[in-house]
């Protein structure tokens, strides 16, 4: 079987490293694969390409952005050159422009957005005209398909497939690797409004009050240079710019995570957060918000989902996760072979006469 992954651009951030760890075992399964983009490669996606490489997975990157034409036409020349038998659209805008194209082999959207895409009147329309060219649509959560199903209408073959951990890289550590004694937390998620990195640093301005050495890192893709100034802008105006490292994304999570003493994630909204699951794996302490995407790590040990609006509230949390230990965790159904052995079932669903060769 030929399966080809299509992202909006290759980068560190959940969707693309997902989509990135799918096509490496669908070509260790003995499949063809290729990933493709519809921009160019972010510069700190090149060990992920090469790792790509390495595994035997075809890569196709514009090596400059095109207009709308030009990404249309980048995309039907990838898929003519290498005959997909189905094609992963991973996200909303790579669907559209997958099932824009007059291509034979069949479409699967997957719903990646931490919002919900169709809040927008221009998405909801494009999607009700090509709703119909997507053979199966992918929900990472339920909530996915809940906003899918009441702003589109039911789809007759919708999924949900929750993201997976890959438990050789994120497994439990009891933080003997850190190199310092500082409490250090850590938040890494993209810089966007809806991560609520903002959230974060006034809570620490409390933390510090009481833990006056703690030390926050933020890393992440920098999606909104806007907020990422106005963070570093918040910091220094509450005089904690010294205790405060706003620095871009970083490939070697599992490093950072073992390193830390708490993990917070104050999203406003998220589809299912592949840096949550990584946390829950590396069995650092979390503090996170009260969102429905986050629910199911409700009744984990060291897990403590708050109102994080409430600054005094998201303090707290993190004040006593810093005096909690690392603790293992069950993941059962959320590792990466959990994942990649559904998106392999869908595969053969999709294309059976391929299946049966």
């Amino acid at each position: 079987m030929r399966v080809f992954h299509l992202v909006l651009a290759p980068r560190l951030s959940g969707a693309e490293v997902l989509a990135k760890d799918l096509a490496i075992d669908q070509c260790s399964e003995g499949m063809a694969v290729c990933m493709a983009s519809l921009l160019p490669a972010h510069a700190d996606f090149a060990s992920l390409a090469d790792e790509l490489h390495a595994h035997g997975v075809e890569c196709w990157f514009p090596p400059k952005r095109h207009h709308a034409l030009g990404k249309l036409w980048n995309l039907f020349v990838a898929v003519r050159r290498f005959r997909p038998d189905v094609i992963f659209a991973h996200a909303t805008i790579p669907s559209f422009y997958a099932r824009a194209l007059p291509l034979g082999a069949p479409v699967v959207y997957v719903m990646h957005s931490a919002t919900n895409d169709f809040e927008r009147p221009l998405f909801r329309r494009v999607e009700h005209v090509l709703s119909g060219r997507a053979r199966v649509v992918i929900g990472v959560s339920q909530q996915g398909v809940m906003d899918y199903v009441q702003a589109i209408g039911v789809h007759p073959s919708m999924t949900v497939v929750p993201n997976g951990v890959d438990l050789a890289r994120f497994a439990f550590t009891d933080g003997g690797e850190r190199v310092s004694s500082v409490p250090q937390i850590v938040q890494i998620g993209r810089y966007a409004s809806v991560k609520n990195q903002l959230l974060t640093v006034r809570a620490f301005s409390e933390v510090l009050t009481r833990i006056e050495d703690a030390r926050l890192v933020l890393y992440g893709v920098v999606e909104d240079p806007d907020y990422q100034r106005a963070v570093v802008a918040l910091a220094t105006e509450l005089g904690i710019g010294e205790r405060v490292v706003v620095a871009g994304p970083r490939s070697d999570v599992a490093t950072v995570l073992s390193e830390s003493s708490v993990f917070v994630m104050p999203s406003r909204s998220e589809g299912h957060s592949v840096a949550f699951l990584e946390a829950l794996a590396s069995g650092v302490p979390i503090v996170a918000s009260r969102i429905p995407a986050f629910a199911f790590a409700n009744s984990f040990p060291g897990v403590q989902l708050v109102d994080t609006d409430d600054i005094r509230c998201y303090a707290d949390a993190i004040v006593m996760a810093l005096s909690q230990e690392r603790v293992q965790r069950s993941l059962v159904g959320l590792t990466l072979r959990d994942t990649a052995e559904r998106y392999r079932a869908i595969a053969r669903q999709v294309c059976p006469a391929v299946s049966a060769r």
